[in-house]
């Protein structure tokens, strides 16, 4: 990939969109992983306003930690660079105690509040975003928007634009190192930041990204009777997850109303 290209092209798309939109700049939620990472310094690199927001939930140390380390370094490098922290812990502790069901009877609970929470960081998002004229910049790649569906739909999905949503994981990496992020940015390994205890994003999907991106890479071109051993288990799980997301990937089904119904 000739990354200094694909940097000064989305660097460039994110200026005009703003431009054309009549927007400040960009808003960006900082996580402390590669793709928010690559995402904050390609919209610190348009000059425009950008704010940078870390939103801890019951958050990791370490993952707070490198989300911190970034923002700083970019602030001292990019004048239009302002960085916030917004505790939302206390928020999410209010509506777990609102919702209040915390029942056996109900399997996925912790699935939605795990849901909860990319929804109130993306409430947050939309807020600053909003008193401060600016766009809500995604962070999502290839695999988990157009893949597997591996985000929130209307949390981490609720975004205005998606300057990396044609990259594949791998190709993020490329960017970071040729960003020179920091290096705990760099080498952070994939996770969503949604649960109490540690999950990796391998750990929930039962595959790599360079895994699943092989599989992605041949969609519709190969068969389930293509391939055997780990390739076929990683394409059984990319064929699952993918079937599962379409209602995130798709537009919103519209019920069209038949015109001779409106006479």
């Amino acid at each position: 990939m000739q990354t200094q290209k694909v940097i000064n092209h989305i660097v460039q798309w994110l200026t005009d969109y703003a431009q054309k939109s009549g927007a400040k700049g960009y808003v960006v939620g900082v996580s402390g992983g590669v793709d928010s990472g690559v995402v904050s310094k390609l919209v610190a690199m348009t000059g425009l306003k950008t704010l940078l927001i870390e939103m801890p939930i019951r958050q990791k140390e370490d993952q707070v930690n490198r989300a911190k380390e970034h923002m700083k370094d970019l602030e001292s490098k990019f004048e239009n660079v302002q960085a916030m922290s917004v505790n939302l812990t206390p928020a999410f502790e209010e509506l777990y105690k609102t919702f209040d069901v915390h029942d056996e009877e109900f399997p996925n609970e912790k699935l939605a509040f795990a849901n909860t929470r990319s929804r109130l960081r993306m409430l947050t998002l939309y807020y600053y975003g909003q008193i401060n004229g600016l766009l809500v910049c995604g962070t999502g790649n290839k695999v988990e928007d157009f893949g597997i569906g591996f985000y929130t739909k209307y949390g981490d999905g609720g975004v205005d634009v998606s300057p990396i949503a044609d990259l594949y994981k791998t190709e993020v990496y490329e960017l970071a190192r040729a960003l020179d992020l920091i290096e705990s940015i760099q080498n952070a390994i994939p996770t969503d930041g949604l649960w109490d205890a540690e999950r990796t994003d391998e750990d929930q999907i039962g595959a790599t990204y360079p895994e699943l991106e092989k599989i992605q890479k041949e969609w519709g071109t190969k068969s389930e009777s293509d391939y055997k051993g780990r390739d076929l288990e990683v394409y059984k799980i990319f064929s699952r997850m993918s079937k599962a997301a379409q209602h995130k990937i798709n537009p919103i089904p519209v019920c069209d109303i038949p015109e001779e119904y409106r006479n």
